[in-house]
């Protein structure tokens, strides 16, 4: 994870929370944009301009599954793991 707390702080950095819109709204990492993993297909043209992607969710299992789309379409990522690991990288 010290990767990921290094690329937080980097400009063009983008946290995608794959969590449902509900999920997302209950609490999430500052930062963050919310594309549900069912929807990440439709969104693979946007996210290809970003300069780092972090997946995060609510256990680790669907940032993993998110990880593996968006590289089989050769878009690098980083699997963050949950979001709150996230939210307190950014608040530290």
């Amino acid at each position: 994870m010290d990767d990921i707390s290094q690329l937080i702080t980097l400009p063009g950095t983008v946290i995608v929370d794959v969590r449902t819109p509900a999920e997302f709204s209950t609490g999430h990492a500052a930062k963050s944009v919310n594309i549900p993993l069912f929807d990440l297909s439709s969104h693979l043209d946007e996210l290809k301009q970003a300069k780092q992607i972090i997946v995060c969710c609510a256990s680790g299992v669907r940032s993993l599954k998110a990880g593996q789309l968006l590289k089989q379409h050769n878009i690098g990522c980083y699997d963050g793991g949950t979001w709150v690991n996230i939210d307190k990288f950014l608040n530290n």
